[in-house]
């Protein structure tokens, strides 16, 4: 959910019509239909389908009140979702009750109520449940982050003149709704928390502004976390957009993708959370002058959780879901707490598995969600124009065009340092004028750095990069033999040997950057 409150007044009871969706037969033949509840509707499963009726409730946000106004919602809820997954949304039903009173879905009688019919994905398929299995891995992330970029590039623009008034808008509503929950988030904290919000969001205005200029506030999901995507035909798919309101949906890109950040980052997945930040940046160019903003970003995605989660928690027994608001309200009260910026270059020839590596700590350093990870495979293909993943001819691997690898890796460098995010530098780093250029980045901002230098046998090398596949690197067997005869000279960096198990050298790493920045 984007936003929370109690509901006003008493809701329409829908006692008969739930009571008929969950009959034997209803739905599906001879057999009941399982119902999942949220705050805001309830879900019927049965057979390959799924249903869902709106709940009659009028929160200060939304109002489901009457039959006209759930059928318009679920009417734009088809619409919106069939954005990424057509598949899914099939069509908005009605219920209705004959002369003699009984309910159908056959249009016997009038209309009393309205459910949207959706084809029913495999049980296991949600990100949350492959999630909690331990598969979700740096393959599947990379796609998600690609889906979710490809709908951002192909979501309705709304350019304004002034991003910053969107953006208190949406925490002056999490401050209402924070405060009929009293008993469960304190009103000191809540108000404490919006006002440094407030704060932070001021100080960022002309950033907030300038990309709402530039068309970076579009018509998103709104509502993406892991429980609303599916993973179907190994292909992540983005399902149950907020719907009830254009005008919260309308949101700064990276503001829609921080509400996955914070899930994967809330639940442990923090090694997942900085590689789909790092995946979105790395074919996202255009925003990588939001950084500053991610960690607001990320508290404001905390507050509506905690305060959805008290929502439920007023109605309900369930006491652990008023601990888990407080966690939640604890938690965007930390992502807004100041954290060092640092700079960690990671250098060693093609096959050292620097980038392997890089993605293995990038959790560890700075303020959430870790480091932005420069890697110079990368920066090539976007100073080509083509996709990290495309082929580059050997004069894209001229010495005028590494340097300007270099040169870009040190400007975005600087900038993310300056927005306060940690930097983990991915190059080869084979000469010493490289090397000691990265270094003076860092005493140039005031930030602590750490060289590592990872090596490993020639024959190995070889082998790794001979078993690469999709990936940003175009180096083959030739370079790596081209590299042992380099001339590195003296590495005064931390080296590292990197012939284990990757899970090992990363523990190398670590234990030399160290991992308590938070």
């Amino acid at each position: 959910m984007t936003t929370s409150a109690g509901p006003i007044g008493e809701p329409e009871q829908q006692t008969d019509v739930v009571a008929f969706l969950e009959s034997p037969g209803a739905l599906q033949p001879c057999e009941s239909a399982r119902r999942i509840d949220t705050h805001a509707a309830h879900i019927f499963l049965a057979g390959d389908r799924a249903w869902k009726l709106k709940r009659s409730v009028h929160f200060n946000y939304l109002d489901f009140s009457s039959a006209d106004k759930r059928h318009a919602a679920l009417e734009t809820e088809l619409t919106l979702n069939r954005r990424t997954a057509p598949a899914l949304y099939l069509a908005v039903r009605p219920i209705c009750r004959d002369g003699s009173g009984t309910l159908n879905l056959d249009r016997r009688g009038d209309t009393v109520d309205w459910l949207l019919e959706m084809r029913r994905f495999p049980d296991g398929a949600l990100l949350e449940e492959i999630a909690a299995r331990g598969e979700l891995n740096g393959r599947l992330i990379t796609r998600l982050a690609d889906q979710i970029k490809a709908f951002h590039d192909d979501a309705e623009q709304c350019r304004l003149q002034h991003g910053l008034d969107r953006v208190e808008a949406v925490i002056s509503g999490n401050r209402a709704s924070m405060a009929g929950f009293p008993e469960i988030l304190p009103s000191a904290a809540a108000s404490s928390l919006v006002d440094r919000q407030i704060e932070h969001a001021v100080r960022h205005a002309a950033l907030l502004d300038a990309r709402a200029r530039q068309g970076r506030v579009r018509h998103g999901h709104g509502d993406l976390h892991l429980a609303n995507i599916a993973v179907i035909d190994d292909n992540p798919m983005l399902f149950d957009c907020l719907e009830f309101s254009a005008s919260l949906a309308t949101i700064d890109v990276l503001y829609d993708l921080a509400f996955l950040l914070m899930d994967l980052w809330a639940r442990g997945f923090d090694v997942q959370a900085n590689m789909l930040l790092n995946r979105y940046l790395d074919i996202a160019p255009q925003d990588e002058a939001g950084i500053a903003l991610i960690p607001l970003f990320l508290s404001v995605r905390a507050t509506i959780r905690a305060h959805a989660l008290a929502a439920q928690a007023a109605g309900s027994p369930d006491s652990d879901l008023a601990h888990k608001a407080q966690h939640y309200l604890a938690l965007a009260d930390e992502l807004l707490a100041p954290v060092p910026p640092r700079l960690v270059a990671i250098g060693g020839l093609s096959g050292t598995g620097k980038s392997t590596i890089a993605r293995l700590v990038g959790h560890c350093l700075g303020r959430a969600p870790g480091a932005r990870i420069l890697r110079s495979d990368v920066l090539r293909k976007r100073l080509a124009g083509v996709q990290p993943e495309t082929a580059l001819l050997t004069d894209a691997y001229t010495s005028t065009a590494s340097a300007a690898v270099y040169g870009e890796l040190e400007r975005l460098a600087s900038h993310t340092l300056q927005a306060g995010q940690a930097v983990i530098a991915d190059a080869v780093y084979a000469k010493p004028e490289e090397r000691d250029a990265i270094s003076r980045l860092a005493r140039r901002h005031g930030v602590s750095f750490e060289g590592i230098w990872l090596e490993a046998a020639p024959d190995l090398l070889k082998q790794r990069i001979t078993a690469r596949a999709n990936d940003a690197s175009d180096a083959d067997t030739a370079v790596a033999e081209a590299q042992a005869r380099y001339d590195i000279g003296g590495v005064d960096w931390h080296r590292v040997g990197a012939d284990g198990p990757r899970e090992a050298v990363a523990g190398k790493v670590r234990a030399i950057i160290g991992d308590e920045d938070r």
